[in-house]
C-alpha cells in the first residue's frame, strides 16, 4: 500500500515536470555567433527593460501569424510571420540585433536557421509569448 503511494506521487510529479519541460523549447537562448550579447535579455524582466526603453539596434521579432500577432503580441515587436521571412529578408537588416519569438520557441529556432543560413549573426531565440507576463499590445 505505501508503495503505491510512492508510485502514484512520483507519476503525478514526473508528469507535470514533462508539461512543464514541454511547455518551452529548449532552443531558448540560442544565438548567432553574434547574438550571445543578447542573451541578458532572456529573462523576460530584462526584456521588459528593452520594451519600455527602445535601443534603435535591437528589433523585437514576432515570427508567429499575423492573426496572432494582431491578438496580442509583445509591445514594440514587428510581425514577420515565419513562413514569410525568407520572402522578406530585405527588411531585416543584417546590422540589427534580433530577439526573436514565437508560441514556444520552436518556430522561432526555424527562423533563426533560416537567417544563420542568409548570413545573419546578430540574433538570439528568445522562446515562446508565454514567458512574457505583463500586458500585450494588440493591432
Amino acid at each position: 500500500m505505501h508503495l503505491s503511494k510512492i508510485v502514484l506521487v512520483t507519476s503525478v510529479l514526473m508528469t507535470g515536470l514533462i508539461h512543464v519541460v514541454a511547455g518551452q523549447s529548449v532552443n531558448v537562448g540560442k544565438a548567432g555567433a553574434h547574438g550571445k550579447v543578447l542573451k541578458k535579455y532572456i529573462e523576460p524582466s530584462e526584456l521588459k527593460q528593452i520594451v519600455e526603453n527602445p535601443v534603435d539596434s535591437i528589433w523585437i521579432i514576432d515570427v508567429r501569424s499575423e492573426k496572432a500577432y494582431s491578438n496580442g503580441h509583445i509591445p514594440t515587436a514587428k510581425s514577420f510571420p515565419a513562413a514569410t521571412v525568407a520572402s522578406r529578408l530585405n527588411e531585416i537588416p543584417k546590422n540589427q540585433y534580433l530577439i526573436i519569438y514565437c508560441t514556444v520557441g520552436a518556430n522561432a529556432q526555424i527562423v533563426s536557421k533560416k537567417l544563420k543560413k542568409a548570413g545573419y549573426k546578430r540574433y538570439i531565440n528568445w522562446g515562446g509569448l508565454s514567458r512574457w507576463e505583463w500586458e500585450k499590445e494588440t493591432e
